[in-house]
């Protein structure tokens, strides 16, 4: 026989409670770890101030020999809290000398050579001391906040064979972070950590840049300026504004694959016969390109250069792809470097961060960036419950992503475990188009300013109306 009417109801009644309990219990779970839009009508977000706002003026000659003779002007504004008693410029070129190199236990058959001729403060002859890539010049009186004061180098340098990024590779030369660049001054004190021979041990504010050159004639040019042709002019100016840093390129007997995308100019260098490859390289470089302003924000250049010869590297409006610290990569990923680098346009070329203390903040959000582009593309599904594992088979792997490169053995915690954890803030989030909806956010706030960890964990509370830090304690530290 059937239940009677009265234990029917009651099974009735049951259901309906266990029901309304377990939609409790989602809906304290939602209110707790999730918002289902960002919280953000009172959020203003802050920047960590670079200390200074440089405008650079240098003027590069190149003999057929590949002896060039440089001629920099940099304009100085403090505007720190601090009056300055000297000034601090990282000066990498003379890191790959010989007695660089064998004092940091390195060696290279044909080293960098360096001589500097001159450093004027105010047109007067200075007192310096170079150690390595540190160069300090002393001050004859206190630079207050607001002061100006303007600094003239004269040198003259080759590049080295198997230098890190300021090299000669084959007949091209590959000018990165040649002139004496300014540190930032924070916490008073100038902000210059030793160089290292792995990641990016230096760091700047935007700044301003005009640059005039003369080459031989059997080069071109290709730099961070957005006005270049191809062959470029043996001798020419540009102006930059609102930049990290420039890069040239000074090339020989390349391939070039152009490609248009809407106002924006890609050009591709090659130096084998591989015109396939470019092409295919052209192809995904439009494509990350095109989707990376749809999803982020807009490219601030008319002009892209991709540069195959050497590491791969970003730089405003140019990278390089091809190796990684001399080991060449396979054709297939390449390709991959190229979007990753090319992200790096927006996290580094637009949003600031301290390479040195801050790595992941550049290369994490690239490498998530790197990896919407590869999944919005492919529409394979997100490996969100793999994640884990992956993080579980680094070394050290419980260490947090925000600390010093100096307290990693290499990069995966940087690169591979900052940017699973990024994706698994999005796991019960409404996945990748809520991914895509956050890195949006994140530009449209910190564009043109620099971000720490402690900016990002106050955004991430915000964005994600986070009740307690236990999604963010779990892979950075975070002060209290």
């Amino acid at each position: 026989m059937g239940a009677c009417p009265v234990k029917k109801r009651l099974m009735f009644i049951t259901l309906i409670i266990v029901l309304l309990l377990v939609i409790f219990m989602l809906w304290k779970f939602q209110s707790k770890h999730l918002s289902s839009e960002p919280n953000l009508k009172e959020f203003s977000p802050k920047t960590m101030p670079s200390g200074n706002e440089n405008q650079y003026d240098i003027h590069l000659k190149m003999d057929e020999d590949g002896n060039f003779q440089i001629e920099t002007t940099v304009e100085i504004k403090n505007t720190s809290e601090d009056a300055w008693q000297e000034l601090i410029f990282y000066f990498i070129p003379n890191i790959f000398t010989k007695e660089s190199l064998e004092q940091l236990g390195h060696s290279l058959d044909a080293p960098a050579t360096l001589k500097v001729h001159d450093i004027l403060v105010e047109n007067k002859s200075s007192k310096y001391a170079l150690d390595k890539d540190t160069l300090k010049i002393p001050l004859d009186a206190s630079l207050q906040l607001g002061d100006h004061i303007t600094v003239n180098f004269s040198y003259q340098f080759t590049l080295p064979v198997g230098g890190l990024r300021f090299t000669k590779m084959n007949d091209n030369y590959h000018l990165a972070q040649f002139y004496p660049m300014l540190a930032t001054f924070r916490n008073h004190k100038w902000n210059k950590e030793a160089y290292r021979f792995k990641g990016e041990t230096y760091h700047t504010g935007f700044n301003d840049f005009k640059v005039a050159y003369d080459i031989p004639e059997e080069y071109t040019f290709v730099s961070t300026s957005e006005g270049e042709s191809y062959p470029s002019e043996r001798m020419d100016t540009f102006k930059v504004k609102d930049v990290k840093e420039i890069f040239i390129a000074i090339l020989k007997e390349t391939f070039v694959v152009e490609k248009k995308v809407g106002n924006i100019n890609i050009r591709v260098f090659g130096f084998e016969e591989k015109d396939e490859l470019y092409k295919e390289i052209s192809e995904i470089a439009s494509d990350s390109l095109q989707y990376f302003q749809e999803i982020i924000g807009s490219y601030p250049f008319t002009q892209l250069d991709i540069v195959l010869d050497g590491p791969g590297m970003e730089y405003p409006g140019i990278v390089t792809a091809g190796s990684i610290y001399g080991k060449t990569v396979p054709d297939e990923s390449v390709k991959d470097m190229v979007v990753h680098e090319i992200a790096h346009q927006w996290f580094y070329g637009m949003i600031n961060n301290d390479p040195y203390y801050e790595a992941w903040l550049d290369e994490g959000f690239t490498t998530f960036a790197q990896s919407l582009f590869h999944y919005a593309q492919s529409n394979e599904k997100i490996p969100y419950d793999t994640m884990l594992d992956g993080i579980n088979l680094i070394k050290d792997a419980t260490l947090p992503v925000n600390l010093p490169l100096d307290k990693y053995e290499n990069s995966s915690h940087i690169y591979g475990k900052a940017s699973k954890m990024l994706w698994l803030l999005f796991k019960e989030r409404g996945r990748i188009g809520e991914a895509e909806k956050f890195i949006k956010t994140y530009y449209d706030f910190y564009n043109y300013k620099e971000v720490n960890t402690e900016e990002f964990v106050r955004f991430a509370r915000y964005y994600f109306n986070i009740a307690d830090d236990s999604e963010l304690t779990t892979w950075l530290e975070i002060d209290h």
